[in-house]
């Protein structure tokens, strides 16, 4: 580390110790770089390897070459494991939740459909067939009134057969009902992809702009380092205790034991307090949204489950046709009897016969898949995720103090200036 954070190698040992440091740093960021593109943001293998190769070749002369770029570069390892690796870490939970959970909705409701459509077949078809059962009934009920009808010999009738046209063609029935359960399986297939290329591209884009802000960030804070003797100085550091031990000025960090603190120890300050309060918060708004994801899709599990098994124990329904028919004829009655003569009636056959039909739902021949059951495995990684992610809210705060060490070792010098600004500080408090 001496080697590493000194501007000038002193002589040709150090210089290769310096570059042999930088080479395996920059191997072992390049693979993870392509390792990261490659799987987490699904890149072609041929982008992932000309990016890496040249990302890692930039990286090692800048490590090589660049003092401050190698303090910038250390700095950012820290933070890199805190804020912005929570921010790519929530980015791979709402990745991996998406890829895994949209299928298996989308599935099981297209099973829902499913078991809608067979319904609607086996329904039809059993209307349908129906209409033969009334063919038969008014055959037959017109058969016996002809022959009822016949026992009169004055009386010659014209075919008193019910004429009744039954649907026997039922294949346009069935077509319609094929290409909407084909476009309704279109519209989630599409609907699926436009998800699945929404969550790649956003994760792209966070990707991008997390390195973005976190090389940013890294040199925006030994930027301030060294240019505001204020920022970032409120620790009582080695060098701090030893500048007040020679000036026989202990008692000063006693007394400011409220406002300083020690950058190896645990205790947070207010501010750093309530910025891991807000971050717990906003972290706990993303868990609750991906658990609203995962909670869809037991939902829809649960109903693709549960219309398969009530599709299974529709019962038949049984239809009975009733027919009952009593007539009686009279010949001129009101004629006969203004002659004084009694009315004469003479009685019809009589009609009466049951037509026996059953409706059903469901059959064995309707092609249902499955419902998807969701994966344990898939709410087991995110919950790890989130572990990590919460325990990197509080590290971050010890990830600055490891900042601040960092571009103390690579600036000693400016490093002394601080604490003498801060020891002043502490003596004008202690004068008023």
């Amino acid at each position: 580390w001496w080697v590493y954070s000194k501007p000038v190698p002193a002589d040709g040992r150090e210089l290769w110790t310096l570059f042999l440091q930088c080479s395996c740093i920059t191997a072992l960021i390049g693979g993870l770089f392509y390792n990261w593109m490659f799987v987490s943001l699904e890149y072609s293998w041929h982008l992932c390897t000309a990016t890496s190769v040249s990302f890692s070749l930039l990286l090692l002369l800048t490590l090589f070459l660049v003092h401050p770029a190698r303090c910038a570069f250390s700095m950012a390892m820290p933070t890199l494991g805190t804020k912005q690796g929570r921010k790519l870490l929530l980015s791979t939970c709402v990745v991996v939740s998406v890829v895994n959970v949209t299928p298996n909705v989308v599935s099981n409701v297209q099973t829902v459909l499913q078991v809608i459509k067979c319904i609607c077949k086996n329904s039809s078809d059993g209307l349908l067939n129906s209409t033969a059962l009334l063919q038969a009934a008014s055959q037959e009920f017109g058969g016996a009134i002809q022959e009822a009808v016949y026992l009169l010999a004055f009386y010659k009738p014209m075919n008193g057969r019910f004429k009744f046209s039954s649907l026997q063609n039922t294949s346009s029935i069935y077509q319609k009902m094929d290409l909407a359960g084909e476009k309704i399986s279109r519209d989630f297939l599409s609907a699926e992809v436009l998800v699945k290329d929404s969550v790649r591209v956003g994760n792209r884009l966070v990707a991008a702009f997390s390195m973005l802000y976190l090389c940013f960030e890294s040199t925006w804070y030994l930027k301030n380092y060294l240019t505001n003797l204020r920022f970032d100085n409120f620790y009582i550091t080695k060098g701090l205790e030893r500048l007040a031990a020679d000036r026989k000025a202990a008692h000063l960090l006693v007394g400011s034991s409220k406002h300083l603190i020690r950058p190896t120890g645990l205790r947070l300050s207010r501010e750093e307090g309530v910025q891991c309060l807000v971050q717990a918060v906003l972290l706990t708004l993303a868990l609750l949204l991906l658990l609203v994801l995962v909670a869809m899709e037991h939902l829809a599990f649960s109903v693709a489950d549960t219309a398969v098994r009530r599709a299974a124990q529709f019962s038949v329904v049984p239809i009975t046709l009733h027919i009952k028919y009593q007539a009686k004829i009279g010949i001129l009655p009101s004629f006969i009897e203004g002659f004084g003569f009694p009315s004469e009636e003479f009685p019809l056959r009589d009609f009466e016969q049951n037509y026996h039909h059953y409706l059903t739902s469901s059959s064995a021949h309707c092609r249902i898949s499955p419902p998807v059951p969701p994966n344990p495995s898939v709410l087991l990684v995110v919950g790890l995720l989130f572990c990590i992610l919460y325990s990197t809210v509080f590290l971050e705060t010890y990830a600055r103090r490891l900042c601040r060490k960092i571009a103390a070792s690579f600036f000693p010098s400016w490093e002394e200036k601080r604490v003498l600004y801060l020891y002043r500080k502490l003596s004008r408090r202690q004068k008023k």
